[in-house]
């Protein structure tokens, strides 16, 4: 009578295990499939965000975080480009709906406040006649100036086309970390 027992004891425990693996593997792909839906992963491609960003590393980004909050000026953005709709870019978002966007003698210019850039490397070869953002539009560069493609070049980025704020570099290991935003506008003479 005991080994009965046991071997019905065993099959139950076999058609538990399987049960379990099967629910587990549900499980994870249900949070593997919500994070994706909530975090993008992007390469970055390119040298338009030297040496902020540099070819190859790997960055989170937070697809949720425009649906419920407004861009803020000095976010990391990844968006779809206004003119080659199929490529996602990689900016620092410089201005807002209604700012005044200028760049005279290397200097960056918002609502005619001078702009503290320290992520610059190498002062801007251009100037960028003063612009007015248009509502529901923002302004857009790369922190390697010289070499992107940009606002400076085609305009605002519609706010529909802003895919998320990159919130963290996870790649490579020895500069993983978060990614801060602040940029510091001095007041308008």
């Amino acid at each position: 009578m005991s080994k009965r027992k046991k071997t019905e004891t065993k099959k139950k425990t076999t058609m538990e295990n399987v049960i379990d693996w099967v629910v587990t593997i549900v499980m994870g792909l249900a949070l593997y499939f919500a994070i994706d839906f909530c975090i993008g992963r992007v390469r970055v491609e390119g040298i338009s965000m030297d040496t902020t960003f540099l070819e190859g590393q790997l960055l989170m980004v937070n697809k949720l975080n425009y649906r419920f909050n407004e861009p803020t000026r000095g976010d990391v953005v990844v968006f779809k480009s206004p003119v080659e709709p199929e490529k996602e870019y990689i900016k620092r978002l410089i201005g807002l709906p209604g700012d005044t966007i200028a760049i005279h003698e290397n200097q960056l210019y918002i609502n005619g406040g001078a702009v503290d850039e320290p992520y610059l490397h190498e002062a801007m070869t251009y100037d960028f006649e003063e612009w007015v953002v248009p509502e529901g539009m923002y302004f857009a560069l790369g922190d390697n100036r010289n070499h992107s493609f940009d606002s400076h070049s085609w305009g605002g980025v519609p706010r529909a086309n802003l895919v998320g704020n990159a919130f963290f570099r996870y790649w490579p290991l020895n500069r993983i970390g978060t990614i801060g935003y602040e940029i510091a506008v001095s007041p308008s003479e």
